[in-house]
């Protein structure tokens, strides 16, 4: 859904109109979207995510965490995403100049992973985010396509449910596609013993 505004904001007006709503909002090019209710699977999947996210960098004890609200404000474009999983390098925070008022972060020093669950703006996902998360520098995004949501040409034909590991190589994002029981291959966690069908029975 689109709010119907007079002009483009700029992402300091965003910030100052956000309401306290309980509703997600994301700046797309100066344009306000809300963002569609969750279901109750996708939320699950986010949960499991950051869960076993959570459990890996505590392990290794890393700086990290997952904020429960925050967003990503892209370098260029007037836009700001609201990730589903954001992991935070808690050591580079004090280098984000809109963290502590306003909960952003736009550096990728402070974004090891971020991760999308896919829903019903998938393109937003597949499109928006893969190319200014790649233009931001952030070095690994995964696209957790569990409900096989996305175009056929990125999860085949008949669709299929995928996890996108992409990770930045050259400047460019390099697409590793992990269905069933592959287990995942993440550059920042190479040790994380995680398969995709795990991420896809967490939905049930």
């Amino acid at each position: 859904m689109i709010q119907a505004l007079p002009k483009l904001l700029t992402f300091n007006e965003f910030s100052e109109w956000y309401p306290n709503d309980g509703k997600r909002y994301e700046l797309h090019k100066g344009v306000i979207v809300e963002m569609p209710p969750p279901t109750g699977s996708h939320e699950k999947v986010v949960a499991f995510l950051s869960r076993k996210l959570t459990v890996e960098f505590d392990r290794l004890n890393l700086p990290y965490g997952i904020p429960k609200t925050a967003l990503v404000k892209t370098p260029t474009a007037e836009s700001a995403y609201s990730p589903d999983v954001l992991l935070l390098n808690l050591d580079n925070l004090d280098n984000e100049p809109l963290f502590q008022k306003q909960s952003t972060v736009s550096q990728a020093a402070s974004v090891p992973i971020v991760i999308e669950v896919v829903s019903t703006n998938w393109r937003d996902d597949y499109y928006n985010k893969f190319r200014d998360y790649e233009e931001m520098g952030i070095p690994e995004y995964w696209i957790a396509d569990y409900a096989a949501l996305g175009a056929r040409k990125f999860i085949g034909n008949p669709k299929q449910p995928t996890i996108f590991v992409c990770e930045l190589v050259d400047g460019e994002y390099q697409m590793t596609p992990f269905q069933g029981n592959t287990a995942i291959s993440s550059p920042t966690f190479p040790q994380l013993n995680l398969t995709a069908q795990q991420i896809f029975d967490a939905a049930n």
